[in-house]
């Protein structure tokens, strides 16, 4: 990895597909505390996809890597507008879409990492401003 943002970038991917593999029930309960809307996990996944080619052709994953990310994306890209629009904890319980995407960002993580296995992110802290 030869660019600053490279090793940030590789984190937030591996985190993301860390709550992406996770079972549902512990995506609920990572979910319990947080409004998370469909559109911004799509968004999100669809960012990646987009930005991993880089990343890719700059050593900070393999090409395998690429096809796995994107097969994610293509799924997500067959959701239509009313299901993206809802809260992901509905998304979660209801559409079969996240039980293809499971599998296959179990897949991202045993072949980047050897173990699909990982703790999910912790939560982001607000950010308070100066008093």
């Amino acid at each position: 990895m030869n660019h600053l943002g490279d090793a940030h970038l590789r984190t937030w991917t591996l985190r993301l597909m860390a709550l992406l593999a996770a079972d549902t029930q512990d995506q609920l309960a990572w979910l319990v505390e947080r409004e998370l809307e469909t559109e911004s996990v799509v968004e999100e996944v669809e960012l990646l996809c987009r930005i991993l080619e880089g990343l890719t052709e700059r050593g900070a994953f393999e090409p395998k890597n690429l096809r796995d990310l994107q097969a994610i994306g293509r799924r997500l890209g067959e959701l239509d507008a009313a299901r993206r629009a809802d809260p992901w904890t509905n998304a979660l319980a209801t559409d079969p879409a996240w039980d293809d995407i499971r599998p296959a960002a179990r897949q991202f993580l045993l072949t980047t990492l050897g173990d699909w296995r990982q703790p999910l992110p912790r939560p982001v802290r607000p950010h308070r401003g100066e008093r």
